[in-house]
């Protein structure tokens, strides 16, 4: 039960981190309609983390919340990769950073909407159809970058350049990944990354951009070693329960 539980804290924990960076661009959006898009992205993707942490602590069967897993864990606990908690710098680098995301959570709940969990596979088919929509969005934001003007195109280019370094963790299974593969819960992330790689060669091909040569992969988030940027992030996210840890909403 305890690598389950730790897998699902995998799912919830990416979708969290990058929810709440998400919630960081709220009212900076480039224009109305992009802006509520983004926040309702963010709202998603925390909609999706409270169900894994309320399934998790279900799992756990230790007297904890779905809140307590999620405000109440120190930085080494959270399992979540290192690409979703780098912080924002301009629009193009936030769309990319999202974009690889959407990507990889597309094939991932594809994946796991036949999972033998049966809590993982509702969870996958729900997702999906929220993840379909960002996936189009972000899709569409690459082939304008690219497609605009030189200054769209070199910020969408050098954002990549930036973010490539990250996505090989999303590959990179867990051991507890490996475990529950073999019962089939966790997804095949050898099959994830091959649609990954096709699907982000498609895009990057329509909006003239490329994909960097260097496959230098950091790692360290899905084991707990996280960068610079967490300790920064956990202190807003976990504000108010270290503040008043008895409050009641």
């Amino acid at each position: 039960m305890e690598a389950k539980v730790k897998y699902y804290l995998e799912i919830a924990d990416n979708a969290f981190m990058l929810s709440h960076r998400l919630s960081e661009c709220s009212s900076k959006g480039p224009f109305l309609e992009e802006d509520l898009a983004g926040t309702n992205v963010a709202l998603d993707l925390i909609g999706l983390a409270e169900a894994v942490y309320n399934e998790a602590a279900n799992l756990n069967k230790q007297g904890e919340t779905g809140d307590d897993i999620a405000y109440r864990r120190d930085e080494h606990e959270y399992r979540n990769c290192l690409l979703t908690e780098q912080p924002n710098t301009d629009f193009a680098f936030i769309m990319t950073r999202q974009f690889f995301m959407d990507v990889y959570h597309y094939y991932l709940f594809t994946e796991l909407s036949s999972s033998s969990d049966k809590f993982l596979k509702a969870i996958a088919a729900k997702s999906l159809k929220e993840v379909t929509y960002h996936l189009r969005r972000s899709s569409e934001w690459m082939i304008r970058f690219g497609g605009g003007t030189d200054v769209s195109s070199e910020k969408a280019q050098k954002a990549i350049n930036s973010l490539w370094k990250y996505t090989g963790e999303l590959f990179e299974p867990s051991a507890e990944d490996l475990l529950l593969r073999e019962t089939n819960v966790s997804a095949d992330l050898e099959k994830v990354k091959s649609l990954w790689d096709q699907k982000i060669s498609e895009i990057f091909y329509l909006a003239d951009l490329k994909k960097p040569e260097n496959e230098y992969k950091m790692l360290g988030g899905k084991k707990g070693v996280h960068s610079e940027h967490m300790g920064y992030m956990l202190a807003d996210i976990q504000y108010l329960n270290n503040r008043y840890p008895d409050a009641k909403w």
